[in-house]
């Protein structure tokens, strides 16, 4: 893998790391699906500016609605699970469950679209899992109906991206690829079609009782602008360069990022759980991300 192929994992893991931390502050205020909408809507909007800007070509090479469609997928019905779990669910935990994605990625590419399944990155995989839970020094909890449907509804969220990474391989790099800026706008378009009508609903049923502060609308900006709209462009990107199952790794240094973020501006204590959980992402994803080795053919003489 390439300098910048890594330069960009690790800023994808930087920017969606602060993710789970702005939905936890909007959910609770604005409810479930206001936030998934206004965090795809706020990205939409926010990338048709800046694709105005630098004048890219509107070509979408008649793929339109099939990127719209993988927004669906990959932003729309994940950007509601998220916001269903920060309702019960702490950060940290979302973040940890969040992890799963790579394994989803394996299992879903072994089973539906015939990626090998080498013990290395099985194994990688479970090794990422376990540093992420020694990283965010994960306790245990109350197993009770709220946390399942938490948990539940992130494990969802990640069976979705599983899906969205081959798709959008397949979907969107053949016949000579797309740009992943349009591929990112396109995906938030089709998100935000998606969720409108259950916005409407919502609002006309169950409106909030607050639309929050200050406070939640500076982190929508944060959130649809940075956590989404400049994070799917380097998402796609990524996607193009090294494949569904290595950028889907990006989730395990989303946590560490986390820890990072709140030793730096919330004076957060470190430990040395963060030390032991560091090298286990590392190995974890030395495993699944080297190449791997070709056996050379022998060639039979007489």
């Amino acid at each position: 893998m390439s300098p910048v192929d890594i330069f960009r994992m690790l800023s994808l893991a930087a920017i969606w790391g602060a993710s789970f931390l702005f939905m936890r502050i909007i959910a609770p205020a604005i409810g479930t699906v206001p936030t998934g909408f206004f965090r795809v809507s706020i990205a939409a909007v926010g990338l048709l500016v800046i694709l105005g800007l630098m004048r890219i070509s509107w070509d979408f090479k008649d793929k339109l609605k099939t990127v719209m469609m993988l927004g669906v997928i990959n932003s729309g019905v994940p950007a509601t699970l998220y916001s269903v779990a920060a309702q019960v669910l702490p950060a940290g935990y979302s973040a940890i469950f969040n992890a799963t994605t790579p394994l989803m990625g394996v299992l879903i590419g072994g089973l539906f679209f015939s990626e090998k399944l080498t013990l290395a990155k099985l194994a990688g995989v479970f090794l990422g899992l376990l540093g992420v839970g020694v990283l965010t020094r994960a306790g245990p909890v109350a197993f009770d109906l709220h946390l399942l449907m938490g948990a539940v509804a992130c494990l969802l969220a990640t069976t979705c991206y599983g899906f969205a990474g081959f798709l959008a391989r397949r979907w969107l790099d053949q016949a000579g690829g797309l740009d992943s800026r349009l591929s990112a706008l396109g995906s938030m378009l089709g998100a935000t079609l998606f969720l409108l009508p259950l916005f409407g609903y919502s609002v006309i049923t169950q409106p909030p009782v607050s639309w929050g502060g200050w406070n939640v609308w500076l982190s929508l900006l944060g959130l649809g602008l940075g956590c989404t709209a400049f994070a799917y462009i380097i998402y796609f990107r990524l996607l193009s360069s090294i494949g569904p199952v290595k950028s889907m790794t990006v989730t395990f240094m989303i946590p560490p990022f986390g820890v990072l973020w709140g030793a730096l501006f919330l004076d957060e204590p470190l430990s040395m759980a963060h030390v032991y959980g560091g090298v286990l992402i590392a190995i974890a994803l030395w495993l699944v991300l080297k190449p791997a080795v070709v056996k050379p053919v022998e060639i039979a003489t007489r």
